[in-house]
């Protein structure tokens, strides 16, 4: 029997820009997302965003001939990635941003691998390893500190600010069970596009139903950074994203490629302070740096693989 193939490094030229490109878009998402929900209700925000992602998805799957049907079971797998990941994981973290800066729901979202972790072992029966808990325990720290920093400094009251930290939770439970499906065999037995496709198209139709009925008939903004903003969400971060995420995983493996959770929350947090007004002092910047510090030791400490997400970062 041969050896399995030895993984390339992450620092080769080609490796690096891939991961550079990748961090630097589902980076730059959160804010975008703050613009969007500023003029139209989340849930239509949403609908476009992964109509545009669907179609675009089929198209990329069509571009490189890979099949666009499902394989037996596959319209299950579809429709709870769809509501999980397309329609609760999106819904949540919207509607978290008309409470908490977009770059504080960006570094709580680093903390996805704990659920995945904690999911893993109840579902896939993946171990967790003693330095996957002390490196979590550091990361929540880091964000206590920067949720007091966000209470002491923001207009918003403290009751805005735990809801959403709440609404938050919601979207890092929900894209864990998503990431969790995508891992289970029935799932992975799809052509892994094509389930893309559908989901996102089971998303869309989804939360055009909420839509209409919380909502009311469709609302657009004809501001032209609105419609960039949907643009660069349903095709920049999630068509470009996902296959270069996933030529990592496949070359570099599963571990180096996740951190890039560790650089999204910079880039988000960094934008935050350029465009929201986030201002630095001594508690938050300890607050960041100790969670990041934190989910490098929790990344490091994981035994296996996690989970295969089914998506990036919103």
């Amino acid at each position: 029997m041969s050896a399995a193939p030895e993984a390339e490094s992450l620092l080769t030229p080609r490796n690096f820009a891939a991961f550079l490109l990748v961090s630097l878009i589902w980076g730059g998402t959160w804010l975008v997302i703050r613009d969007q929900i500023a003029s139209v209700p989340a849930s239509w925000s949403i609908s476009y965003r992964f109509m545009i992602a669907a179609s675009a998805m089929f198209a990329l799957a069509a571009m490189r001939r890979e099949p666009l049907r499902l394989v037996a079971g596959g319209l299950r797998w579809a429709l709870l990635l769809g509501l999980f990941q397309f329609t609760l994981n999106f819904g949540f973290v919207y509607n978290a941003e008309s409470y908490i800066t977009s770059g504080l729901v960006a570094v709580m979202f680093a903390l996805l691998v704990v659920p995945n972790a904690i999911f893993g072992r109840i579902f896939l029966g993946q171990p967790i390893t003693g330095a996957f808990v002390l490196g979590s325990a550091i990361a929540a720290l880091g964000v206590s500190l920067l949720f007091a920093h966000e209470w002491r400094s923001s207009p918003a009251t403290l009751s805005d600010v735990l809801l959403g930290a709440a609404l938050t939770v919601g979207g890092i439970l929900s894209a864990s069970a998503a990431n969790i499906t995508q891992a289970m065999e029935g799932a992975k037995r799809q052509p892994f596009l094509a389930l893309l496709a559908w989901s996102m198209t089971a998303g869309a139709v989804i939360n055009t139903i909420y839509a209409l009925v919380a909502d009311g008939p469709p609302q657009f903004d004809p501001r032209a950074s609105y419609t960039l903003g949907i643009l660069y969400l349903g095709l920049a971060g999630s068509v470009v994203t996902f296959p270069l995420y996933y030529g990592l995983v496949r070359k570099v493996g599963a571990g180096r490629a996740a951190y890039s959770s560790v650089i999204v929350p910079i880039v988000a947090m960094v934008l935050s302070t350029l465009f929201e007004g986030f201002e630095w002092g001594l508690l938050p910047a300890t607050g960041a740096v100790i969670t990041l510090v934190g989910m490098v030791v929790a990344m490091r400490g994981r035994a296996n693989a996690p989970p295969r997400r089914a998506t990036p970062e919103p």
